[in-house]
């Protein structure tokens, strides 16, 4: 009996000791906890490579533009920065993808305003991507469209569009994009009549121009350049709220008469929640990309227009570009969908 007592004591001692040791232990730090703060992951940040998603296909000016942010901000962030191509729905399926992933800064999206300022135009409500699924770190750059006519057309500004005998055919990069959206504007608020002509890009809407199979088409800038340059196609308006420093002496739609700008914005997004000390650190790297030389050359020979602000600014910015258009485009009874 006083040997079964003994042992119970000998236990209860063992128990309370092992418990005693539990506590130094993990007031010593020596116990992991599930969680940690904020500045303990920014810490950690970056853990490996930071992936760069992007919605559209290699290639293309978001693709290249991707490229020249990556390439000129990994050694600021002291991680590679990869770029991959996720194409499909206007950039939508990968910026969805991107906002379900981990909010760790290890995978971000490279935004075109266009998805969230116009697509919405076009699709229904739950196709439609929206700035509130994640978090924008930082504005990158702006990427203008001008109304161009092939050479030999009778067109050659403003007036002479207004002032055609027929109806016109305008080209358009496809449905959905700001080409559609500023030829449909333009032409609406002129009182111009005209339809609506969708190509698959950039490409074949310059070739459909060259070979007189529409009037007038809205190409980005960079696109169109070298043909205006050639003498081929002649620009009649930029769609930017002030004239384009590449092109000073082509007027904007507004100088033009028409209150219509549509751009191409670009920004790069984090998911949401994403600690904000590892925003910055994401943000402070794509600052010094931006201040770098090969980044100011990339951005004068893609003709990019940078517009490097905050997200707060990108937000706000977009969100009223997305109201304006809608506005717009149910006063004059436009539909992109449609072709109208």
């Amino acid at each position: 009996m006083r040997s079964t007592t003994r042992r119970r004591a000998k236990l209860s001692a063992s128990t309370g000791a092992a418990i005693a040791l539990a506590l130094v232990l993990a007031g010593c730090g020596n116990v992991t906890t599930s969680s940690s703060s904020p500045e303990d992951k920014a810490a950690k940040f970056p853990d490996g490579p930071v992936t760069l998603v992007v919605g559209q296909s290699p290639g293309g000016s978001t693709d290249l533009i991707a490229r020249a942010v990556a390439d000129n901000a990994s050694d600021a962030l002291g991680a590679a920065i990869p770029v991959v191509n996720k194409p499909g729905a206007n950039g939508a399926l990968a910026t969805k993808e991107v906002a379900n992933a981990k909010p760790d800064g290890q995978t971000l999206i490279l935004l075109n305003a266009s998805l969230i300022t116009i697509t919405p135009l076009a699709v229904s409500a739950d196709e439609a991507v929206t700035l509130d699924d994640v978090d924008v770190i930082t504005g990158i750059s702006q990427d203008d469209y001008v109304l161009v006519a092939n050479a030999d057309s009778k067109i050659k500004n403003f007036n002479d569009l207004k002032n055609a005998k027929k109806r016109l055919n305008y080209g358009t990069t496809g449905v959905g994009t700001g080409s559609q959206l500023s030829q449909a504007l333009l032409f609406k608020s002129a009182g111009i009549d005209g339809t609506d002509v969708p190509f698959d890009g950039g490409s074949p809407t310059l070739t459909a121009l060259l070979g007189n199979q529409v009037d007038v088409a809205s190409i980005q800038l960079g696109e169109a350049m070298p043909q205006i340059k050639a003498g081929k196609i002649t620009p009649i308006v930029v769609f930017s709220e002030e004239r384009n420093k590449y092109m000073p002496d082509t007027p904007t739609a507004i100088e033009s008469g028409v209150d219509v700008a549509v751009s191409q914005y670009r920004a790069i997004a984090a998911p949401k929640g994403t600690p904000a000390p590892v925003l910055e650190k994401l943000r402070s790297a794509f600052k010094k990309a931006f201040a770098t030389d090969a980044y100011k050359q990339f951005n004068e020979k893609g003709l990019y227009t940078p517009t490097e602000v905050d997200g707060t600014e990108i937000k706000t910015n977009w969100t009223n570009y997305a109201k304006k258009y809608k506005e717009l485009t149910e006063k004059f009874g436009i539909s992109l969908g449609g072709g109208k």
